[in-house]
């Protein structure tokens, strides 16, 4: 949880005008998603670590009916929202830190990206704190290559990578995909807005009884982490989610009012090279340049890492992993009774994941295109709290 950004950058109140942006740009910048089968079970999955990957838990969450759906269905649905947020940070950090120019656009729009993906993760750790849960970070610590956790985007694989166009396509954009209706491929497509949108629903009907005990204030970015105290709270942290990047359904006759593109059109702006803009009541990508940044090409990270890596890159992945284990850690604690003092280790350790990266990334793989970089690779279970 560090702070990425500088600072709050949204006049307050303008939040909300976005949305009608993201409907309405999503005819510009659509891209085909992969229908997903949901499973048809109704048993919630366990809160905790799983004893194997499970990839079809939203759609057993879905399948539940309505008016079964109270405070157990509700903190099961939120501990897949903790591993959905973290599996998409790691990602976007590696794309980041490949950029040499930290000042260029794309930089600049990736690294607002990870800001809102950090809070993201506060919002659906602190809501699970409201009604009783306790967030199981680490456990969520995805393993890359791989799906995204519930079977969300089924079909797309979230790898680590330098910011190269397939991987903003393939990767980024996939993730991020709107749920506007010509955006959303195939109508029985899983994705994150259809999940927090059911939750926001389970919330709205069970009304569960809220605590602020446990839960967490922090200036993350362009946001602040505040607690939920009441339904109202909930449904606004909710919607500024789904907004930032998971999908809208508001009507394209609406202006646009904000100037951050939600995190799809923020890729496809690099994506296309171009920001987008409205032309005769279509948004198009035909506005200011965004160049395509030099980056340190670091190479695809391999199923089970980097194959028979030298003794100088042992040495700079197992720092980077010490480091990122302790983020990991610093993050269950904060949620756990340790509160802002962990919280702000987490920050301090965060911050130390960069420079092993880089170093990484500027390291050649021998006989093979590319440089090194992390692994993310996820706590042994028996180091996990």
């Amino acid at each position: 949880m560090t702070d990425v950004g500088e600072g709050p950058e949204t006049p307050p109140g303008t939040r909300f005008k976005r949305r009608s942006f993201l409907a309405s740009a999503a005819i510009a910048a659509a891209t085909p998603v992969s229908a997903a089968s949901a499973a048809q079970a109704t048993e919630l999955p366990a809160v905790g670590r799983p004893t194997a990957p499970d990839r079809g838990s939203v759609g057993r969450l879905l399948a539940v009916p309505e008016e079964a759906r109270g405070e157990t269905w509700i903190r099961s649905a939120l501990q897949v929202a903790v591993e959905l947020e973290l599996a998409t940070i790691p990602t976007y950090l590696c794309a980041w830190w490949s950029i040499k120019d930290r000042r260029s656009e794309a930089a600049r729009l990736i690294r607002r990206v990870i800001g809102d993906e950090m809070y993201h993760l506060g919002v659906v750790s602190n809501l699970l704190v409201a009604v009783g849960g306790r967030p199981r970070i680490s456990d969520a610590a995805p393993v890359y290559p791989g799906p995204l956790p519930g079977g969300v985007r089924a079909g797309v694989t979230v790898y680590l990578s330098s910011l190269t166009p397939s991987f903003v396509h393939d990767v980024m954009m996939a993730i991020e995909a709107p749920e506007a209706p010509i955006a959303q491929g195939a109508a029985n497509s899983l994705s994150i807005g259809v999940f927090y949108e059911e939750l926001q629903r389970a919330f709205r009907t069970a009304a569960p009884e809220l605590s602020t005990r446990g839960q967490l204030f922090k200036y993350i970015g362009a946001d602040v982490l505040k607690p939920v105290e009441n339904l109202d709270d909930v449904e606004r942290s909710m919607e500024i989610v789904k907004e930032q990047g998971e999908g809208t359904a508001s009507s394209p006759a609406n202006t646009f009012e904000d100037d951050h593109p939600a995190h799809y059109y923020a890729f496809s702006e690099i994506y296309h090279g171009r920001r987008l803009r409205k032309v005769n009541d279509r948004w198009e990508f035909t506005g200011a340049p965004v160049p395509f940044p030099d980056v340190r090409p670091m190479a695809r990270v391999p199923a089970g890492g980097w194959p028979h890596p030298p003794t100088d890159v042992q040495r700079l992945l197992q720092r980077f992993d010490d480091t990122y284990h302790d983020v990991l850690n610093s993050l269950d604690r904060a949620w756990d009774g340790g509160g802002e003092r962990a919280l702000s280790a987490a920050v301090h350790a965060m911050w130390g994941l960069e420079s092993p990266a880089v170093e990484l990334m500027e390291i050649s793989i021998p006989d093979a295109p590319g440089t090194y970089g992390p692994l993310f690779r996820p706590l042994p279970p028996h180091r996990a709290i």
